[in-house]
């Protein structure tokens, strides 16, 4: 039997405005190469000047993993050769980063939960991007020296699940304070992973292989399992010093295998080295007070709603996942409704009904909406079938509630006159069956209630139609 140690190296790019060393634009999707300047070409005489922005959201995500936050840290020279960094080596941090030690809690479904510890986070300025074609390859410098903060975990994963739940409680947290879009398919939240193994009992950690920039969960969940299969079979197969090297591996999405692409560097291979052109970075207590204001996080907010709305740990658990989901929510809410009946009809039927590339985000049926779709029902102006059949119709035409449900001719009848009416003609009918209800066979209770709104097409009001029968039948 043998134990997974996963350490995850996650870069979050910052959504400040410029660079982390210059003014230069960060906008994604501009024409290559336009978005660059004397300092981020790494042009002689060109002296870097910090972003106090990148600084500031430092501040916030250090807050929002309970971490320490240095007030004096300090740039360092990475020097590794990059293609795609004119300068030749990357501004980072090293001995000392802008944010220390912190914790990051992960839910399991069963309801338990775990601590996994964060090493570190720090600044550094992001490379270019390579695109090759053929023979030849194109550098694009726009992305290079685009604000980065890299968040080292603590080699406290066993498994791919809890790997993927703890980059998605990042990834959430990183969303909800606002210091990153994190969208994945940009490249703005990505990961390096390492992994090892180790029979069951055994303190040491043994050779570790990284897998470079990950960008899809279900990817890094399924390099995880093939990379663990792959150190457990050389191990077994007794060959495991020469399979299992210290190196870089490449996830291929085709094969779902790692294949190997470089050896692997220690940080005496970057050669780091204080910047000489660059201050140490210092944070004053005015700064922390600050920026340390952050907005309520995922597990406040599940807390809160259950207590607020008595949503079930669960159901609070899956809405908070996600910042748009959480105010989605809260905003259906303002409507006067039931906390219950919200999250089903926002994670069931709503979710539901999203065809691909639709999202929370961009929903044709927005939250005052559904949130007056369940006020309805809870009022009994609609039935809860009749309200599936109005969200339907919601999500087709831009209309109000009240009007999708006067179109479909579905308003629920509650008036007793109306169904006593209704009632009385079905009992004239079926005067056999009348009698024997009467004679003790209760089950055709449930033939009237059906006849019943059958006759009415089904808007009377299964309430006002249950307890009107049982007063004609006695």
């Amino acid at each position: 039997m043998f134990e997974v140690i996963i350490g995850l190296e996650v870069h979050v790019q910052l959504n400040t405005k410029s660079k982390l060393w210059c003014s230069c634009a960060t906008s994604f999707g501009e024409e290559p190469n336009t978005n660059v300047c004397p300092v981020c070409l790494g042009l002689p005489g060109a002296l870097p000047v910090l972003n106090r922005e990148a600084v500031h959201k430092a501040i916030q995500l250090g807050t929002a993993i309970d971490a320490k936050i240095n007030k004096k840290s300090i740039f360092n020279r990475k020097n590794y050769f990059y293609p795609d960094l004119p300068t030749g080596y990357q501004i980072s941090q090293f001995e000392v980063p802008v944010v220390g030690m912190g914790k990051v809690e992960i839910d399991f479904e069963d309801g338990t939960s775990k601590i996994i510890g964060v090493t570190r986070a720090h600044l550094e300025n992001d490379a270019g991007k390579n695109t090759h074609a053929g023979d030849h390859s194109q550098v694009d410098l726009n992305r290079a020296g685009t604000p980065l903060l890299e968040i080292v975990s603590e080699p406290d994963m066993r498994s791919a699940q809890e790997a993927i739940l703890y980059l998605k409680k990042l990834h959430s947290i990183v969303r909800y304070i606002d210091i990153s879009d994190a969208n994945m398919q940009e490249g703005s939240f990505r990961c390096d992973v390492n992994v090892s193994i180790r029979p069951k009992g055994d303190e040491k950690l043994y050779t570790r292989c990284e897998i470079k920039n990950m960008n899809s969960f279900k990817f890094i969940e399924k390099a995880i399992k093939y990379e663990v299969n792959r150190q457990i079979e050389a191990w077994e197969d007794g060959i495991y010093e020469q399979e299992v090297v210290q190196e870089t591996r490449l996830f291929d999405v085709e094969s779902g295998e790692t294949r190997s692409m470089r050896g692997k560097e220690d940080a005496a291979d970057y050669r780091y080295f204080p910047d000489p052109d660059l201050l140490p970075l210092i944070i004053t207590d005015e700064m922390i007070e600050k920026y340390s204001d952050i907005p309520e996080l995922p597990d406040q907010k599940k807390e809160r709603f259950v207590k607020e709305f008595g949503l079930t740990e669960y159901n609070a658990g899956v809405i908070c996942a996600t910042k748009d989901m959480a105010y989605y929510f809260e905003q259906m809410m303002t409507r006067g409704i039931g906390g219950k009946n919200a999250a089903t009809w926002l994670t069931v039927e709503l979710q539901g009904r999203f065809a691909e590339g639709v999202s929370i985000v961009n929903s044709p049926v927005d939250a005052n909406k559904l949130g007056d779709l369940v006020k309805a029902i809870e009022e009994g102006t609609i039935s809860g079938k009749a309200a599936k059949d109005v969200l339907d119709h919601l999500m087709e035409n831009s209309v109000e509630v009240d009007e999708a449900i006067d179109t479909l001719g579905l308003k629920q009848v509650s008036d007793d006159g109306a169904i006593l009416a209704i009632i009385d003609e079905i009992l004239a009918n079926n005067e056999e069956k009348v009698a024997e209800y009467k004679s003790g066979k209760e089950k055709l209770f449930g033939f009237f209630v059906g006849q019943t709104m059958k006759a009415s097409k089904g808007s009377a009001n299964p309430q006002v139609v249950n307890k009107l029968l049982k007063e004609k039948l006695g």
